[in-house]
C-alpha cells in the first residue's frame, strides 16, 4: 500500500529569468533537524546570494508545512513552494531556491512563478519515489532455482519484486510483496522448487519505488 511520495535523492538545478540566477537544491529529509542541517549547509555554501529560500514538507500525512520568504515579498516564494509539494503529494523533502538577483524586478506573478518552476526543476532532477509499506521474505533456494524465480519476477504483473540477491552455497533473496499477498507468495515459491524454498525471514519495511515524473 503506497503511504507517501518522496524524493529519491539529493540534487540541484539551476535557471535564469531576466538575468536572476535561481539555483533549486532539493534533499529527501525524515525530521525537522535533518531539513534544517540541509537548509543551513546551502545557506552557508551560498551566503552571498540575494535570497535562500526554504520550504519543508515532513510527514506521511505532512504534517509538518513551514516556509520563508528570506526577504523576499511576502507570499512570494516560499509559501507557494509549499503549496506545490502539497499539491504534488510530495512529502519528507526540504527544498532551497537560491537567487542571485539580476536588477530586474520580476512582480508578484513572476516572483512565484521562478520560485516554484525551480523548484519542479529540483523534484525533476532529484527523481520521485513512492514510498509503500510491503512484506519482505528472506529466503534461500538453490541456485538450480533462481532463473524460474527470476523469469516469474520478470512477468507482467508479477506479485512479487527482487529486492536483493546473495550468492554463497546457496542463493539468499529477499522478495517484497504486498502484506496480503504474502502467503499466495509463499505457495508459488514453494510450487516452483518443489518444496525446496526456505523462508527464513519474514518482516514489514517500507519499501521505494522510482516513478515516473510528471508535475504540472
Amino acid at each position: 500500500m503506497k503511504l507517501y511520495s518522496t524524493v529519491a535523492g539529493e540534487a540541484h538545478a539551476e535557471q535564469v529569468i531576466e538575468k536572476s540566477r535561481f539555483i533549486a537544491y532539493v534533499s529527501p529529509a525524515q525530521s525537522r533537524e535533518e531539513a534544517d542541517a540541509f537548509i543551513a549547509s546551502i545557506r552557508k555554501k551560498h551566503k552571498d546570494a540575494t535570497h535562500n529560500v526554504p520550504a519543508i514538507v515532513l510527514g506521511d500525512k505532512m504534517q509538518v508545512q513551514w516556509a520563508s520568504d528570506d526577504g523576499e515579498p511576502q507570499g512570494t516564494s516560499g509559501a507557494p513552494m509549499v503549496q506545490m509539494l502539497v499539491k504534488e503529494g510530495i512529502t519528507n523533502v526540504a527544498v532551497v531556491v537560491t537567487r542571485y538577483f539580476g536588477g530586474i524586478k520580476l512582480g508578484t506573478g513572476g516572483l512565484v512563478r521562478a520560485y516554484t518552476s525551480s523548484a519542479k526543476l529540483g523534484l525533476e532532477a532529484a527523481g520521485l519515489c513512492d514510498v509503500e509499506e510491503m512484506s519482505v521474505l528472506t529466503c534461500e533456494v538453490e541456485y538450480s532455482h533462481l532463473a524460474k524465480i527470476q523469469n516469474l519476477a520478470g512477468e507482467s504483473g508479477a506479485m512479487f519484486v527482487i529486492e536483493d540477491i546473495r550468492y554463497t552455497d546457496v542463493v539468499t533473496l529477499d522478495l517484497s510483496c504486498l502484506p496480503e499477498d504474502t502467503e499466495a507468495v509463499e505457495s508459488l515459491l514453494a510450487n516452483l522448487t518443489a518444496g525446496r524454498c526456505i523462508v527464513k525471514e519474514r518482516q514489514s519495511q517500507l519499501v521505494k519505488r522510482l516513478r515516473e515524473i510528471c508535475i504540472k
